[in-house]
């Protein structure tokens, strides 16, 4: 006899693996075979052995399916692809209101396979016969009179024998007998047996002969034990069963979880899930839950309970209310079982429960507790449900929204309660505030949660709505706790607080947002200290609606209501405000406010305020050109909202923080780290509108206009009024300069009158720190010199007395646009050189080459020795950060200013089949998107000159499009100055 084993933690062989050792065993075997499958019930063995049978190994032989049963053998005939025919009790007729059963049960029988575990063991021979034990006998076997089995024929047989007995936990010790007669003295070589069994139902437990026997040295044994199915495999099932377009959301992994990954409790659930007809709705958890236990599940399940001695069946019911893998000791203290240890060896052994490792004890198919549970006397179950909430009150930490569970399941009305309440701020307290908006609306759902408690229960759920991450579930059920007319004028005003400030913050939808807060003010004019968190927020001039003047007022009015309140949270909301308000207008009152923030207070919601106000602070440091001060105020804020538990602000910080890096020059993996923050806030429009502002001034600065285009003007672009003024106010200055770098002075024009009465209607002159020198070229590029110098003054004067080093770099850059336009050369001249001075110092190495390339074309234009040098430097540092189109650009006037002695001699280097400098140059801008006009005047060449560099570049690299191009190598960062380049080719 051989019998191998290969079983492992993670089952030691690959599942393909496993599957194809099966089916090739005939082939891999001399002499008669025994297959030994076992499952638990519904986990598919007879769709495993049609699909056996099906196989080219086994399909051209004899084959005799046979069912045991207490009473003998019976004949079975094959059903392929169709799983169990009926036979018997937990044997359903073919398609029993099953929607779509063919498709099901094939999925089933070609999910199973690859799910076993196999075992087979090595060489190994019983020591001794036990007594009892059947002798073999030297005769022919041969079947009794009306026995099933086959007779062997005088003649040498056609094809090899298959034998397979399914069920043969239920045959009798005659049956079993005829059975074994085939294997103690076999006469067929090409003998298989099948036998297929429940191991939870034997009635010896190990052994599927009912007794130990002795396997003939000849025989070789296979046992092949089956898993249940995994979550992939559930999914494709359903998808079998329903169609891809009917799984909705949750519902494939609820169905795994209920049902275990057992494929007769999938099939039932997904018979009672199916829809009817003309039903397209998607089918999700909530689905799977309301279909209750399937009656084939129910029906086995409590036939064993009830064939378990009634002093076992405490510990079952037990496990049923846990509903939730226990250990042995829980499950004493909850049965109160008087001899636990018996009672859950009784229970394993009937296939009830089944060990999960380390955790305990379970039912393996979890939808087995609920039906016994729901079988359980009302008394009975109330009482194991007190027990249960008192055992887990023991534990430390409280797992808090279980307890809850069970004080509902032993209608303990206000202990429920006050044990939900305890669980919701558990997970607000740690962050969780999904799992705290999911447990609290199942818990508003329930009619008799008393007023009080309801009021309570709403302000909580409504804190863990504003807190969470997802603002458009967090809207939905801040509008629908408003709605509710039965609440309390004042729960309803903090409600409607926090949905404005839901609205105003993570939504995106500012405008409606301070309608909410309005609103909010007047139902909370009895509450001063919640009022007055309505007013700061209003205070915060970065919203639209409001201007700067408003803003204020709304201010004053928070820190008078805050003081009138006495309570130290509002205080700690208004300071925080305060201190953004100020910083980001340029006050220079504001950072005086920075130590007063309460960052170690004993309040968490003070520090949660003061966490707030540090993110807040560091973005506007970064807005108002303070670099140092952004980096130590972000750090600062990211650090102590994790530590609070406020996940916004920590995303709001890391925006920021992309923004800064943009800014600095911090170029490197900016794309990467912008697209990757995207992807994490996504649903939180407030959050990605300044990073998205800093990867469409990157993709301009490289000359990927195509990128620009899509942030600046695409479907998710920062809007008019939905977006925060800082945002629309750097939206608007990349709007200007794309339409002047493509000769759109028109366009350039609109666009800064839009840009310059939004700032106007605001009142905050620190934020045109980014258009305000792009609005300037716009306007005189119009030749609006008047215009231009009402723009300077009414920009000056809103810089008087503001802390705004940004903004007093870009004045000067303006001052020195106007300066040029009015012929003042010089004056042009110093007035750029001071720019560029004032914004390396910030640094803002991008702009501070900007200015220095201006700087150096007029100097230039004027005859000045260090023009030249100027020029080269810019295009050194804009090579340095990777703006490769704005280095072009300046290489391009370098061309045009070199002496003739120093430029190249007339005709061309061969460079064959290689792309030329040009040509390359020419090509990586096509890729990106720029038109042969717009590549043009970037590199002050013809249109036609740029269409022939295109055409040779695509004949050289084979491309068949312009966008072909882009697969490019890298160019180097630093390309040098105009002599390491082909010099400029004649103008047509």
């Amino acid at each position: 006899m051989t019998e191998g084993t290969e079983v492992g933690a993670d089952g030691a062989r690959p599942a393909r693996e496993r599957w194809w050792r099966l089916r090739t065993a005939r082939a891999r075997t001399r002499g008669p075979l025994l297959l030994l499958v076992e499952g638990a019930a519904g986990i598919g063995k007879s769709a495993l052995i049609t699909r056996l049978l099906e196989c080219r190994e086994f399909a051209a032989a004899e084959h005799h399916l046979l069912d045991c049963t207490p009473t003998g053998l019976r004949t079975r005939e094959p059903a392929r692809g169709e799983g169990k025919p009926t036979r018997g009790e937990g044997k359903p007729a073919r398609g029993e209101g099953q929607p779509g059963r063919t498709e099901v049960n094939r999925a089933r029988s070609e999910a199973t396979p690859p799910l076993t575990e196999e075992s087979a063991t090595g060489p190994a021979r019983t020591a001794t016969r036990p007594t009892g034990t059947a002798t073999r006998s030297d005769e022919t076997p041969r079947p009794p009179a009306g026995s099933p089995l086959p007779a062997l024929a005088s003649d040498p047989p056609a094809h090899p024998l298959v034998l397979v007995a399914d069920d043969a936990h239920l045959a009798d010790e005659e049956s079993l007998n005829a059975l074994w007669r085939w294997l103690d003295r076999p006469v067929r070589e090409d003998l298989t047996l099948v036998l297929a069994y429940r191991p939870e139902e034997l009635p010896v437990p190990g052994l599927p002969w009912g007794r130990e026997r002795d396997y003939p040295a000849r025989l070789t044994v296979l046992r092949h034990r089956l898993a249940p199915l995994d979550e992939e495999r559930t999914a494709d099932l359903a998808r079998t069963a329903l169609g891809p377009g009917l799984c909705g959301p949750g519902f494939t992994a609820r169905l795994h979880t209920r049902s275990g990954g057992n494929p007769q409790v999938l099939v039932d659930l997904l018979g009672l899930c199916a829809p009817a007809d003309g039903d397209t709705r998607p089918r999700t958890a909530e689905d799977v839950d309301e279909a209750g236990v399937p009656a084939r599940l129910a029906t086995l399940t409590l036939r064993r309970l009830a064939a378990l001695p009634g002093p076992c069946r405490p510990v079952v019911e037990a496990a049923a209310v846990l509903d939730a893998p226990a250990l042995f000791g829980e499950l004493a203290a909850v049965s109160r079982c008087p001899d636990p240890e018996a009672a859950l060896t009784a229970a394993l052994a009937a296939g009830l429960l089944e060990e999960s490792g380390q955790d305990g004890y379970r039912f393996g198919v979890p939808l087995a507790a609920r039906a016994v549970r729901e079988h359980l006397p009302g008394p009975v179950r109330e009482r194991l449900h007190r027990a249960a909430a008192e055992m887990l009150g023991r534990e430390q930490p409280v797992p808090w929204e279980r307890v809850a569970g069970h004080r509902r399941g032993a209608r303990q009305l206000r202990l429920w309660l006050r044990a939900v309440e305890r669980a919701a701020r558990h997970y607000g307290g740690t962050g969780d505030h999904l799992a705290a908006i999911s447990l609290l609306e199942r818990t508003l759902a329930v009619a008799r949660v008393p007023r009080q408690l309801r009021d309570r229960l709403a302000i909580l759920l409504a804190h863990n709505a504003l807190e969470g991450p997802r603002s458009d579930r967090a809207v939905q059920v801040l509008r629908q706790i408003i709605d509710d007319p039965d609440l309390d004028r004042g729960v309803r005003g903090e409600a409607r607080l926090d949905l404005g400030m839901l609205l105003s913050n993570q939504a995106g939808q500012p405008l409606e947002g301070n309608t909410e807060l309005i609103r909010a003010v007047e139902e909370l004019a009895d509450r001063p200290a919640l009022a007055s968190r309505a007013m700061s927020h209003l205070a915060m001039p970065d919203w639209p609606g409001l201007s700067l003047a408003e803003n204020m007022r709304w201010l004053e009015g928070a820190e008078e209501a805050a003081e009138r309140s006495g309570d130290e949270v509002a205080r700690a909301a208004v300071l925080a405000n305060r201190l953004s308000a100020l910083l980001g207008t340029g006050h220079p009152a504001a950072r005086a406010l920075l130590d007063r923030l309460p960052r170690e207070h004993g309040l968490l919601a003070c520090r949660q305020h003061a966490a707030r106000g540090l993110v807040n602070a560091g973005e506007d440091a970064v807005g108002i050109g303070d670099y140092a001060l952004a980096t130590r105020l972000l750090a600062e804020g990211i650090e102590l909202s994790r530590r609070t538990g406020t996940p916004y602000n920590v995303a709001s910080g890391r925006g920021a923080q992309l923004l800064r890096d943009w800014m600095t020059g911090h170029w490197e993996d900016l794309p990467e780290r912008a697209r990757a923050f995207a992807d994490e806030s996504e649903g939180m429009p407030m959050l990605s509108g300044l990073p998205g502002m800093a990867l469409a001034g990157l993709a301009l600065a490289r000359g990927d206009w195509a990128e620009v285009e899509r942030r600046l003007y695409g479907p998710h672009a920062p809007a008019e009024n939905a977006a925060p003024v800082t945002v629309m106010a750097m939206a608007s200055a990349l709007r200007i300069r794309l339409a002047l770098a493509r000769g759109q002075r028109e366009e350039a024009a609109a666009e800064t009158a839009v840009a310059w009465r939004r700032l106007r209607a605001k009142g905050v002159w620190v934020w045109a720190a980014e258009s305000a020198p792009w609005a300037l070229d716009a306007v005189l590029g119009t030749g609006q010199r008047e215009q231009a110098r009402s723009m300077v003054e009414e920009f000056a004067a809103g810089l008087q007395g503001r802390d705004a080093p940004a903004a007093s770099a870009a004045l000067e850059w303006c001052r020195g646009a106007l300066a040029e336009a009015e012929g003042e050369v010089a004056e042009a001249v110093g007035r750029f050189r001071g720019a560029g001075a004032a914004f390396a110092a910030l640094p803002r190495p991008y702009l501070a080459a900007l200015a220095t390339e201006r700087a150096g074309t007029l100097a230039a234009a004027a005859g000045t020795d260090r023009a030249l040098g100027e020029l080269q430097r810019a295009v050194a540092e804009l090579s340095g950060l990777g703006a490769l189109w704005d280095a072009a650009r300046v290489r391009a006037v370098l061309r045009d200013l070199q002496p003739p002695e120093e430029r190249r001699p007339r005709g061309r280097p061969s460079y064959g089949g290689r792309l030329s400098p040009r040509e390359e140059e020419v090509a990586r801008f096509a890729a990106s998107g720029l038109t042969n006009r717009e590549i043009a005047l970037t590199l002050h060449l013809s249109p036609r000159t740029v269409e022939q560099h295109i055409a040779h570049a695509m004949r050289k690299t084979g491309a068949q499009t312009r966008a072909g191009l882009a697969a490019l190598p890298p160019e180097p960062p630093d390309q040098g100055a105009a002599g390491e380049r082909d010099a400029p080719d004649a103008r047509t």
